[in-house]
């Protein structure tokens, strides 16, 4: 095909300097003029000056073959639609500052899906900034007015167009020019509660079905599924195996009777089990009869405590990553598990695409996150200390001046919140506070191996973060048949003449019948994690959902 071509290049510094292209007497359509542009030195370089109006006009008749359109993408049936994301930032991992994907300049035919974060006019064309979710950047379209009539904030679309470079002085390296645009679903701009303006959690935290399209909360629960992964990638490595214990129960783990009772909404009949079920407060007694036949077992389950506590800090339904291990008589390999864990986890969100866009949301707690981030991932090893030296260490804080608490301290009472916060603090990072006193923890945890008989301990510890307080627990477990059936009677859990059969927990006792091996476990809030990881300090704006004393939205 021969082309018989006008270049026109425009004089006038008002109008942007770029030429165009007139092929037998049509103009060329974007795509078009990209691909014609490596000829257009070679044109202008013949041109003779014909000034009219500011432009230079030269007429060249051209041998170029015009290239085949290249195909408009268009997905299999199968196959799933493209993301943002993968546009956006194809490299997965930490891109370098200011980089961005689509690295060619030929221009690329794409489709894309997503909603409107925002969209504003300039003159005859419009900019709209698209989000799916997949990344908390929104892609920028160029639209023209015809396709941007009926959009609106929150309006959902599917764009068809040209992955190009971007003009000088714009925030993305690239763009998407619309050839087409399909409204999917409108929005009513008059009716739509979530709008540009700042709004606040309190305000959110009324909207549970609709927050998530926040781009901050989109990035929390994209970072829930990272650490999901990361988490199964470790354990797997570890040669755990992933366990999904029941969620309906026929105890309370902890015997503190802050349980959910299962019922049927069926009026008139006997319970449907028999006998009371509550919602599972922990899944570690189940996992303790699967490590019996699986020697390291994980999972990542809910939990549910019908506790009143309306605070910052309890959910009624959160979730509780746990982990039995067989065959160990100290709690040296449970702690050294933790550690390599966090760290873990720490290290791969420091490097990844999300772990960047979260510290850019983090806004003025950036440099708080960092700071956090880089703390857990000191070669050195955390502090460790006894229950006994942590009491020690508060009282001379409290004697020296240097801090006054709300509650008591004394040997045998447990460390609240503002003790254990104020521990972490004082060591500047995350303390692993060992063996307790018997009488303030559950039955089923081994004694100290250095107890004394005058103050008794068992071989457990709590690890404290900073600003969090407790974030995980762990034990070694009872083994031993008859010294698991007395702690049971001390507790209430079995009938003092020992009869098994009318107790609930009776198959856990009988784990310790038949092959019982020294074993232990721990037991970690996932959702105080990713508080402390993410600077947020309401566990309530980590979660989806969330429920809490007299609030179940949705």
């Amino acid at each position: 095909m021969r082309l018989n071509l006008i270049v026109a290049v425009c004089d006038n510094p008002a109008i942007p300097r770029l030429p165009f292209a007139f092929a037998n007497n049509h103009v060329l359509s974007p795509p078009m003029r990209m691909r014609m542009r490596p000829a257009v030195p070679a044109l202008i370089a013949y041109r003779h000056a014909l000034p009219r109006a500011g432009l230079r006009q030269v007429r060249f008749n051209s041998s170029v073959s015009s290239p085949a359109p290249q195909p408009r993408e268009s997905p299999s049936p199968g196959q799933l639609p493209r993301t943002i994301a993968s546009l956006l930032h194809p490299d997965a991992r930490v891109p370098r500052h200011g980089q961005q994907g689509g690295s060619s300049n030929t221009p690329e035919s794409v489709t894309i899906h997503g909603w409107i974060k925002s969209i504003r006019k300039m003159g005859r064309i419009c900019f709209a900034h698209i989000t799916d979710g997949s990344t908390a950047t929104p892609l920028q379209a160029v639209l023209t007015k015809t396709q941007a009539a009926g959009l609106s904030t929150g309006s959902s679309v599917r764009v068809i167009g040209n992955w190009v470079e971007s003009g000088a002085g714009s925030a993305q390296k690239h763009e998407l020019r619309a050839e087409e645009v399909h409204l999917m679903g409108a929005a009513d701009p008059n009716t739509y509660p979530l709008q540009k303006k700042y709004q606040s959690p309190e305000f959110l935290r009324s909207l549970p079905h609709l927050r998530s399209r926040i781009p901050g909360n989109s990035a929390i629960l994209q970072l829930r599924s990272l650490i999901s992964s990361n988490l199964t990638s470790f354990f797997a490595k570890k040669e755990f195996v992933q366990c999904y214990p029941p969620i309906i129960t026929s105890s309370d783990c902890e015997g503190a009777g802050e349980v959910f009772t299962v019922a049927s909404n069926e009026k008139g009949q006997e319970q449907f089990f028999k006998s009371p079920k509550y919602l599972t407060v922990s899944t570690q007694l189940h996992l303790e009869a699967l490590a019996a036949a699986l020697p390291r077992v994980w999972t990542l389950s809910p939990t549910f405590r019908a506790e009143r506590s309306d605070t910052y800090r309890h959910l009624s339904e959160f979730y509780m990553l746990e982990a039995e291990v067989s065959f160990i008589e100290t709690l040296d390999p449970l702690i050294g598990l933790i550690e390599d864990m966090i760290r873990g986890i720490v290290s791969e969100l420091s490097t990844s695409r999300l772990g960047q866009e979260l510290l850019e949301l983090s806004g003025e707690e950036r440099a708080q996150v960092e700071a956090r981030w880089e703390g857990l991932l000191r070669s050195t090893r955390w502090k460790r200390l006894t229950y006994s030296s942590a009491i020690e260490v508060l009282q001379k804080e409290v004697q020296d001046g240097k801090a006054t608490f709300q509650y008591p301290l004394e040997w045998g009472v447990s460390l609240q919140s503002e003790h254990e916060k104020y521990l972490a603090a004082l060591f500047d990072g995350p303390v692993f506070v060992t063996d307790y006193p018997k009488q303030i923890k559950p039955f089923y945890m081994l004694p100290s191996a250095t107890a004394s008989p005058d103050s008794p301990t068992v071989a457990c510890f709590d690890l404290l973060f900073p600003t969090v307080g407790e974030l995980i627990g762990g034990s070694l477990r009872e083994h031993r048949y008859d010294e698991l059936l007395e702690n049971m009677k001390t507790h209430g859990l079995v009938p003092t003449d020992g009869n098994m059969d009318e107790a609930g927990l009776k198959w856990y006792a009988e784990l310790r019948k038949w092959g019982t091996v020294p074993h232990g476990g721990f037991g970690m809030g996932f959702d105080r994690l990713l508080c402390y990881l993410t600077a947020i300090e309401n566990i309530r704006e980590v979660v989806a959902f969330p429920r809490w004393v007299g609030r179940c939205d949705a």
